[in-house]
């Protein structure tokens, strides 16, 4: 028997896993299902190996087990999983320690390896499998609407006049860009995508950052002050959806968000020269 609170933290995290990996199991259906019941009962023989070392039995964390379901209906089981994995190298070091003063955990740092590998090869989320398309439409809409938006701002200066000519021109071209994803995948020989759902993905991604880009010039009669506020989401837009999806394909996060907020930025810096050139050249005041 030991009291040891490394061991006793480890052995809750093996019966919380148990659990988020049965409710996620619940949530899933054929090969997938298959590889998190099996994955789940591994966790719970893990528990009970360190029950037996502990000779206590300790509560899953509820928090963590609702807040990786929730994780998983939002972003997918590939996001889910791979976030909650990512402490494995960490995890791996402890299993060799204490593996050194109880042999029975062995088994358990081999079965965590297994795991990793069958939840990359085997599982198939549809949400990753279209990330091309919704960072496509993510992608267009940021370097497109920053950088109009901002030259509008100087060339017009009214918070909704602004406003409404982004919506219209980012829904034409959320349109647009929809019907570019449904060719692309008609067209594709990567893999089997449906081009009716890779335009859908496309499409909503663009309005959706259409809608969180437009809506600073609605709430803010003050241009620039919307203005700051546009740039600002632009900045945690990039930032959320590179985080996503360094996460889920296990990619660099920093290089990835400064290329795009760089580029995003850059676009609007740019565009607002043009509006600043065109108001003095043109004198239109709207």
């Amino acid at each position: 028997m030991t009291d040891d609170p490394r061991i006793l933290a480890q052995q809750r995290a093996e019966i919380t896993e148990h659990h988020i990996y049965s409710k996620l199991a619940c949530q899933a259906q054929g090969e997938n299902r298959a590889v998190l019941e099996q994955v789940a009962a591994d966790e719970l023989m893990h528990y009970d190996i360190w029950r037996s070392i502990t000779g206590v039995e300790v509560e899953p964390d509820r928090l963590r087990i609702f807040w990786y379901g929730v994780l998983a209906r939002l972003f997918g089981l590939a996001f889910a999983l791979k976030l909650m994995e990512g402490g494995e190298t960490k995890a791996q070091l402890f299993y060799r320690e204490m593996a050194a003063r109880y042999p029975q955990v062995v088994s358990i740092g081999a079965d965590e390896k297994r795991h990793e590998k069958d939840l990359v090869t085997q599982l198939h989320d549809e949400r990753l499998a279209y990330a091309g398309a919704i960072v496509l439409g993510l992608n267009d809409a940021l370097v497109e609407l920053t950088g109009t938006l901002a030259g509008l701002t100087l060339a017009f200066r009214n918070g909704e006049l602004i406003a409404v000519t982004g919506l219209i021109m980012g829904v034409a071209a959320a349109l647009s860009m929809a019907a570019s994803g449904y060719l692309s995948a008609q067209e594709g020989e990567q893999e089997a995508m449906d081009p009716i759902k890779s335009a859908i993905y496309t499409g909503v991604a663009y309005i959706i950052t259409v809608a969180i880009l437009v809506a600073p010039y609605f709430l803010f009669s003050e241009v620039f002050v919307a203005l700051t506020v546009m740039l600002i989401c632009t900045v945690f837009i990039i930032a959320g959806y590179t985080f996503y999806i360094s996460v889920a394909k296990e990619v660099s996060f920093l290089g990835r968000f400064l290329r795009m907020a760089l580029i995003s930025l850059g676009v609007a810096v740019i565009s607002f020269g043009i509006g600043w050139l065109l108001k003095a050249v043109v004198g239109v005041d709207v």
